[in-house]
């Protein structure tokens, strides 16, 4: 069984300073994290409601693994680029269709990673839950599609309640099927892999 990538140094320092204050401060509680593969790559998919969202998810797989995400190009100067690579980040081009950080992920989740996605994009509006047929990015979707990896949904509740200090809830699915999706069009396969996703977060929401 090959090794999965292991936290950077700041990754970890990061997560370790601030993980008694989620735990104890904002109850941090996770469920479901026996969906999540124990070994290989696979693309990690949530609701997008706070910039918060990717330590909720991520802090429960830590420190044996640890999340890659996108960030927008414009965070990528010297010297911020060397600190936000080393919080796991790899730079898109916001606006535009950016193959290289589709190509990117892809590279990385076949390498062993974890790749978070936001299907939705950007966070919702303070109450507004999205109808989830409608307005997702089929990134995720084709990241796991061309990586041949798993798709695997999650639930995230309270990470917008920072001020009421809410409990931060998260759970995990089982993944995506979307095995009868592989080996076509990547192009034309991405939206139903998309709605599939969209539905099996949404219910994982609801059970929150």
């Amino acid at each position: 069984m090959t090794r999965p990538p292991r936290p950077t140094p700041l990754y970890s320092f990061v997560a370790l300073v601030s993980w008694p204050v989620i735990k104890f401060a904002f109850r941090y509680r996770t469920d479901g994290k026996e969906h999540l593969p124990a070994s290989g790559g696979y693309v990690l998919a949530a609701g997008h409601v706070s910039n918060l969202d990717p330590w909720a998810i991520g802090l429960a797989i830590w420190p044996r693994r640890f999340l890659r995400f996108m960030a927008k190009g414009e965070l990528f100067w010297f010297p911020m680029a060397q600190i936000v690579a080393g919080a796991g980040a790899f730079k898109v081009n916001r606006g535009q269709a950016d193959r290289e950080a589709i190509e990117t992920a892809v590279r990385l989740a076949r390498d062993g990673n974890v790749i978070a996605m936001f299907p939705e994009g950007t966070r919702r509006k303070k109450g507004l839950r999205k109808r989830y047929e409608a307005g997702a990015h089929t990134g995720a979707a084709r990241i796991a599609l061309e990586a041949g990896v798993p798709l695997v949904p999650a639930g995230i509740k309270g990470t917008d309640g920072l001020r009421r200090l809410d409990q931060w809830r998260v759970r995990y699915g089982a993944p995506v099927d979307i095995d009868d999706l592989r080996g076509q069009d990547v192009a034309e396969v991405a939206r139903e892999a998309t709605d599939r996703l969209m539905a099996a977060i949404n219910t994982l929401e609801q059970s929150l």
